[in-house]
């Protein structure tokens, strides 16, 4: 009769070759999930691996005020009409107008709100769309009027980070020679810092009409025969320098 050695693990008694199976199996995915972290990939596209995220952001521009002097000064006009003029072409909320609240400069801020509110509407911004509202001033603080509003802005980043070595360290991202996962981010913050609208990079624009001035011009000249498109003389001229002639 032949006696099957039991261990205690728990409060169970198991067999020990069964007990051994357990442990190999236990070490073979242990193994597994080992060389699956060792071998993990990213994404070899580095649009995926820096993805152009868009968020609201704000808008803002400071107008200072000084105690004994009201209104705005030329080059402030300037700034609040291009900010009006920007609120037009990107905003996603109204204006709010941060107006300091303190005796001192009372009179000045109250006289430069005036007129920052005219301009607004001389501009094309609704009343309705522009709130007005007071905040303490303290010692320290320079008395300035903000006027912001929520617009969409595209980002993408952080840049610089280094999770994989480049150099000849082994490993899967070496020896494929794939791109460093750096590569690439730089260009994505600088688009998503240069295009016009962020809303472009995640779906086209509707589409507007066409010049009717330019397509009745190209028409009339296909009705006649002639080449439809633009002429432009004077282009082969100075291709050859007569210097020294």
């Amino acid at each position: 009769m032949t006696t099957l050695h039991t261990a205690k693990v728990g409060h169970r008694r198991w067999p020990i070759p069964r007990l051994l199976a357990v442990c190999g199996l236990a070490a073979m995915l242990a193994g597994c999930y080992e060389s699956h972290l060792a071998q993990s990939d990213y994404p070899e596209d580095y649009r995926q691996r820096h993805p152009i995220t868009l968020k609201e952001g704000e808008h803002t521009v400071d107008v200072f005020i000084g105690r004994n002097r009201g209104g705005l000064t030329p080059n402030q006009r300037a700034d609040v009409l291009s900010f009006a003029q920007q609120w037009r072409h990107d905003a996603t909320s109204g204006i709010i107008v941060d107006v300091p609240k303190g005796s001192a400069i009372k009179h000045a801020a109250t006289d430069s709100t005036r007129e920052i509110l005219s301009i607004l509407a001389a501009s094309g911004v609704p009343r309705r769309a522009v709130y007005v509202r007071h905040y303490p001033l303290s010692g320290a603080m320079v008395a300035s009027i903000k006027i912001s509003y929520a617009q969409l802005l595209a980002d993408a980043g952080p840049c610089g980070q280094w999770p994989y070595d480049i150099g000849p360290a082994g490993g899967a991202v070496y020896n494929r020679n794939k791109p460093y996962w750096n590569f690439g981010c730089a260009n994505q913050r600088n688009l998503a810092a240069m295009v016009d609208n962020p809303a472009d990079l995640v779906q086209p624009r509707g589409e507007q009409p066409a010049y009717e001035a330019r397509r009745s011009v190209a028409i009339d000249k296909w009705r006649k025969g002639e080449i439809p498109s633009g002429k432009y003389d004077g282009f082969e001229k100075g291709k050859i320098s007569d210097v020294g002639k």
